[in-house]
């Protein structure tokens, strides 16, 4: 008898658990959460490395190994020769809430330049790899840049705002920097961190770091330089930018990214309809169902 109730026990634990799991797996699905990386492949992924067409992986640059997107050079040939390149999720996003972690590992690639050591970043509101030329080296984009300490005691912020063909505003007007500092803290090493970006289309970019806020802006829009060897029909100066495509960005320094997620903030905001989503923080009324 004793064994029959110890044997029933566990069954009703297991059954538990099981739903338990189920319960936690429906939760995430419901807060809106889409994973953007599979973890086995760059399936749903476009790629475009300067000097080369779009698709061409140069060197395996990008890969899908140990449930992260490698950054890798070992497969290199000669110098460096300015090969920046951009791995894009096929899918534009206009109002969002993004999180990646990242660490750097290794070392800088022979020949590129001095300030790529311990330095990549997130492209937004980009413009389709598709319609880069062959001999473009930025994509029309705004960039949440990761960086790195490499003097110990000497700050070196994370999070910070570069815009490569492109403008923002910044304390209340057009700032002329291609770069804008965060107030982030300075992280050495190769350990992980954790950085977000919530985005309001053409309105406020915020960057957060583990946690905290480190950076805000608003109106991104075309214009600016950086960005060199693109098609002249794709730059159009003061134009703002509603949305675009999220790329990871290669530049010479080994780095690995995971745990890369998205959720869409746009969609119908009135409780009575049947897609209602608590989540959703900028309204679309025509998306509503009852």
């Amino acid at each position: 008898m004793k064994i029959h109730n110890i044997k029933s026990q566990i069954l009703i634990t297991t059954l538990l658990l099981f739903l338990g799991y189920g319960v936690c797996n429906s939760q995430e699905s419901y807060d809106g959460w889409e994973t953007m990386f599979n973890g086995n492949n760059l399936d749903g992924w476009t790629n475009k490395v300067h000097h080369y067409d779009v698709g061409d992986n140069y060197a395996d640059t990008f890969r899908a190994e140990d449930d992260m997107v490698k950054v890798r050079y070992d497969k290199y040939e000669g110098d460096f020769n300015n090969r920046f390149s951009h791995l894009y999720f096929d899918k534009p996003f206009s109002d969002f809430h993004f999180t990646v972690q990242y660490r750097f590992v290794g070392e800088l690639y022979k020949g590129a330049p001095e300030y790529t050591i311990l330095n990549s970043g997130v492209m937004f509101h980009s413009q389709d790899p598709r319609t880069m030329l062959k001999e473009q080296d930025w994509p029309i984009s705004v960039e949440i840049q990761f960086l790195a300490g490499v003097e110990e005691g000497k700050e070196r912020p994370t999070g910070n705002m570069c815009s490569p063909g492109t403008d923002v505003v910044y304390e209340g007007k057009i700032d002329p920097r291609h770069c804008i500092n965060s107030t982030s803290d300075t992280y050495y090493g190769n350990q992980w961190v954790t950085a977000e970006l919530v985005v309001y289309h053409d309105s406020l970019v915020k960057h957060i770091i583990n946690g905290k806020t480190v950076l805000e802006y608003e109106k991104p829009q075309i214009g600016g330089e950086v960005a060199k060897g693109y098609d002249p029909i794709m730059k159009q100066d003061g134009k703002l930018l509603t949305e675009g495509f999220i790329a990871l960005q290669s530049e010479g320094q080994p780095i690995d990214f995971k745990n890369i997620k998205i959720r869409n903030l746009k969609g119908c905001t009135d409780p009575k309809a049947t897609n209602y989503k608590a989540y959703y923080q900028v309204s679309d009324k025509e998306a509503c169902t009852y």
